[in-house]
């Protein structure tokens, strides 16, 4: 997932010696600061101790996304190291990776050593292994979407809070050097209009869900720097055949300011995000290139720790779910829109 709305851009929280976790355990740490910012960490974050206590996590999945989790927990970063990575879950035998064992998900759920899940398959598993871990009492990371119906995330949503555990969405999209610029290119401007189309090659809709689902991190985007949207129209258009298909959203801004996003997918197509928004005081045409993106993967880790910590505050906390469902929300009226045009 995901980043506090936007509010959290560039808000400090420290994580003092000895603080509680306040879920489950202790864990003393250094008095560094941990920056929650929408730009990569600019500067290693060192221990002063090693913590008494850590909590054991397991990588579910270990595609493109599970393999950098793996790799991040190995790091010995501050958040790294009040996780201990107790092994990792996958349909294929494969035994270890980077030293790290294959374990079952019997084992996983049952083990009283496993407090948290990180969720890295495709979407349409998403739902069940979230129900699952939070059924077990575990704590949940889950890479976006976090499910693929605004209901769902509903219930489980209730269900972490009936539980007592952090159910947090990766937004890896609000933590790149791209968002950060437009942020604030778009702060305190009056938009006319705008548009986002994003290319990319295709997706199975089985497994990564409806468009509106797997391309909700510029969906995401649009929200946070616009405030929520309404829907106006949604179609989409597919070649089934040539696995070719572009999805047009119209949609409008409280102050009925029209924005249009597209994603369009076929075999070739490079992966390319455009943007066009006009002001009042003029107009921003693409995102010029603003840094590699480092550790968003890890920094996105950093919050998930900090919500583990009790280091978030509730309204932020609030501030993040409202965007995250009012975001789904989007998506799913999004689909059902596209298919009553069919």
């Amino acid at each position: 997932m995901g980043l506090m709305g936007q509010d959290a851009v560039g808000k400090e929280v420290r994580l003092s010696r000895g603080c509680l976790y306040g879920l489950s355990g202790r864990c003393h740490q250094s008095s560094e600061l941990l920056f929650l910012s929408s730009q990569p960490l600019k500067k290693e974050i060192k221990m002063e101790a090693e913590p008494q206590r850590k909590f054991g996590v397991v990588v579910v999945g270990v595609g493109r996304a599970g393999s950098v989790r793996i790799r991040d927990l190995l790091n010995p970063d501050l958040s790294s190291a009040c996780l201990n990575l107790i092994g990792f879950v996958s349909r294929r035998e494969l035994g270890h990776i980077s030293g790290v064992p294959q374990i079952s998900l019997e084992d996983a759920l049952s083990s009283e050593d496993v407090e948290a899940a990180f969720i890295c398959s495709e979407s349409s598993s998403h739902e069940d292994y979230i129900r699952k871990f939070l059924n077990a009492g575990k704590h949940v990371l889950v890479e976006y979407p976090m499910v693929l119906s605004l209901a769902a995330a509903q219930e489980l949503w209730g269900l972490a809070e009936q539980k007592g555990k952090v159910l947090h969405e990766e937004h890896i999209e609000l933590l790149m050097e791209e968002f950060a610029f437009l942020k604030k290119e778009v702060m305190g401007k009056e938009l006319l209009e705008g548009s986002l189309l994003f290319t990319a090659g295709p997706l199975e809709e089985e497994q990564f869900g409806f468009p509106s689902f797997s391309g909700i991190s510029r969906l995401t985007w649009l929200v946070s720097l616009f405030g929520e949207l309404s829907l106006v129209s949604a179609t989409l258009e597919e070649q089934k055949e040539d696995k070719h298909m572009k999805m047009t959203v119209h949609l409008e801004t409280k102050s009925q300011r029209p924005l249009s996003w597209i994603e369009e997918k076929a075999p070739g197509l490079k992966r390319n995000r455009h943007i066009s928004f006009h002001f009042k005081s003029g107009s921003l045409e693409n995102v010029p290139h603003v840094g590699v993106n480092k550790n968003i993967f890890l920094n996105d880790q950093n919050i998930f720790v900090q919500k583990l910590l009790g280091q978030i505050s509730e309204t932020e906390l609030a501030a993040e779910k409202k965007r995250i469902l009012h975001c789904l929300g989007l998506a799913e009226e999004i689909q059902k829109s596209c298919h009553q045009r069919k």
